[in-house]
């Protein structure tokens, strides 16, 4: 896939295209449903698949308080999308000179002049331009006088009801609802980091783990203990999650994400591995004292390895 940090960037004979414009943050079944349909017309017509997203998400810029947590990092979403077969991304920076383009600058700018596209992919609810003073129909008008066709496209309903959204997805990972969050991402919901050094409390208890450094890319859910998988370098193993301070001990920072890898001894230290998350177990609690903490423990690796189809060793 080619990728495209500005539209300086995008080399003069770039295209034709046929393009989709949109957030994509999590890349999830509806944005997927578009990508399908762009690259379907862009090899009909001989184009170039394209996609045009954002480093951040515009409230980031109009409304920092309100800006919602990413589902996935600008790294994640350009590997979501190459994964997905789009052949080129162009990720532009939303910032105030972005924020500022009237609609015919920006058609003309960015889709005309760097993309030349023929062909535009966008939702109902599309707005662009200065102030969302553009509409769809706005993009209708431009594209008439420009050669370029408008396409509105659908919204994907799973099960007929509600759209796909990332804010739905949202609602469920904050709820720990994992395997219904994969199923409208289509993959399950991960995060992934640099292993650092923690407390050792897992170690002395007998089940070592492996704690991701607090900033690490990906919406991390609910507070609990999740069966998940752990993908280190090409490898994918089994293993209980806990996400949350860790009530029982005093002092621990909230969001702690440690995975304890069933079966296998690593030393993973400074490694980035990735923590995709497969069903909730239990959500946290605070224990009497080690012996009861210990006892949950091993419950929850039970009940991991009855989720993962993981036999007891």
């Amino acid at each position: 896939m080619q990728f495209f940090d500005s539209v300086a960037s995008v080399p003069g004979d770039f295209g034709p295209s046929a393009v989709t414009i949109g957030k994509f943050d999590g890349v999830h079944v509806g944005h997927r449903a578009v990508i399908d349909l762009l690259e379907r017309v862009a090899a009909d017509e001989g184009l170039t698949s394209t996609v045009v997203t954002f480093d951040r998400h515009p409230l980031a810029v109009l409304r920092p308080e309100s800006v919602p947590r990413a589902l996935v990092s600008n790294r994640q979403k350009r590997e979501l999308l190459e994964e997905a077969g789009v052949a080129a991304t162009l990720m532009l920076t939303f910032d105030d000179e972005l924020r500022a383009l009237t609609p015919v600058q920006f058609v003309d700018r960015i889709l005309v002049d760097a993309l030349r596209a023929r062909v535009v992919f966008v939702g109902d609810d599309f707005r662009f331009g200065v102030r969302g003073s553009g509409t769809v129909d706005t993009l209708r008008e431009l594209g008439a006088e420009r050669g370029l066709r408008v396409v509105s496209i659908d919204d994907v309903r799973p099960g007929g009801a509600r759209r796909a959204s990332s804010t739905w997805i949202r609602e469920l990972l904050d709820g720990g609802r994992v395997r219904e969050a994969a199923e409208l991402l289509g993959r399950a919901p991960s995060v992934r980091g640099i292993v650092v050094r923690g407390e050792q409390r897992g170690r002395e208890l007998g089940f070592p783990t492996a704690n991701l450094a607090p900033r690490s890319e990906g919406f991390v859910p609910a507070d609990g203990v999740y069966a998940a998988r752990v993908l280190v370098g090409e490898t994918s193993y089994p293993a209980a999650v806990s996400v949350g301070n860790n009530p029982t001990f005093e002092g621990v920072p909230e969001k702690q994400v440690e995975a304890h890898l069933l079966d296998v001894s690593l030393d993973l230290y400074d490694q980035e591995i990735t923590v995709s998350f497969v069903d909730w177990v239990r959500g946290n609690v605070r224990f009497d004292g080690l012996e009861s903490l210990i006892a949950h423990i091993h419950a929850d690796v039970v009940r991991c390895r009855e989720i993962l189809g993981v036999p007891g060793p």
